[in-house]
């Protein structure tokens, strides 16, 4: 699989990543969740994304795949509150709980990287929360240090020279981010971690979309249908069902400054499709401004900005 430099960073990623997100909400069978994180790990995907909120992804993934700690990068986020902490959220207490029960559970004497979970601007603007971090990087818990997050709050984290990564929203209905961030992200060697980069499956009927991924399906499902979007005007024929993840990962991947897109699943087939996508390349330029233009036409008022 293709691997990106990650910023300013020393690690190479692949352009495929893995979001741990449905194997702890949607509570997935221990033995599964093995047997799929390493087929990833096999396939050529290197990046396991986590948080300390995704309900025991970390210990599944600890469990499953610690052994072959070498074969992976290692993406966590905190700031959430946890049962361990009585700290408020973001306080440099909780973070420091937080990483030290994140190396626990992951099995890992080192976090590759650590992210700001969803802090909003006025938090990163104080400080204390990214110095936090600052201090467990230099004791040598943390690699590198960042935020995960979207819009003004992201821009202005991107331009701090201790973040060294940044987890955000872009895919084919959430383009905001594309002008507003990965300039300033690109412009200071950021590394990006794409978050959401098919959309939730927004073509997909709502009914049909599990009940951790309803609301954010929700507001890109009705984007989508605004835009009118078609596949098979973009050149893409065949199925839909295929011809549209495709489209989306590969535009997703197709921004300069994108180094890697974390797809969360527990369906193996699908995982390994996208797989397969990637191998497709970047979308043609005509393709991908066609796509930016709908996105404009259809968001006239400008309020279609990044999902947190």
């Amino acid at each position: 699989m293709e691997t990106r430099k990650l910023g300013k960073t020393d690690i190479a990623v692949s352009v495929l990543g893995f979001g741990s997100a449905p194997i702890g909400f949607l509570k997935t069978d221990p033995a599964e969740a093995t047997r799929l994180l390493n087929k990833l790990l096999d396939a050529g995907i290197n990046v396991i994304d986590t948080a300390a909120m995704y309900h025991g992804a970390e210990e599944m993934i600890g469990q499953a795949i610690g052994h072959r700690r070498d074969d992976y990068v290692l993406v966590s986020k905190c700031g959430t509150k946890i049962l361990e902490s009585s700290a408020s959220p973001f306080a440099p207490e909780l973070i420091v709980t937080t990483v030290e029960r994140a190396l626990k559970r992951l099995r890992t004497d080192v976090l590759d990287i650590m992210l700001l979970h969803s802090c909003d601007l006025k938090t990163l603007e104080a400080g204390d929360a990214l110095a936090a971090l600052v201090k467990l990087r230099d004791a040598g818990k943390i690699k590198h240090v960042g935020y995960s997050g979207d819009n003004e709050a992201a821009a202005f984290a991107v331009a701090l020279p201790e973040v060294a990564v940044l987890e955000t929203s872009i895919n084919i209905a959430d383009q905001r981010n594309i002008d507003t961030v990965l300039p300033l992200a690109v412009k200071h060697n950021v590394g990006v971690i794409v978050k959401r980069p098919i959309a939730n499956a927004a073509w997909k009927d709502i009914k049909s979309q599990q009940g951790m991924y309803q609301n954010y399906a929700k507001t890109y499902t009705d984007r989508l249908a605004k835009m009118e979007l078609d596949p098979a005007s973009l050149g893409f024929q065949g199925n839909a069902s295929e011809a549209w993840p495709e489209l989306a990962l590969r535009f997703t991947l197709s921004q300069p400054g994108v180094h890697t897109a974390i797809v969360g699943s527990t369906n193996e087939a699908n995982v390994l499709k996208n797989i397969e996508y990637t191998r497709h390349g970047a979308l043609p330029d005509q393709v991908i401004q066609r796509i930016r233009d709908v996105f404009d036409r259809a968001d006239r008022d400008r309020t279609w900005t990044g999902q947190q």
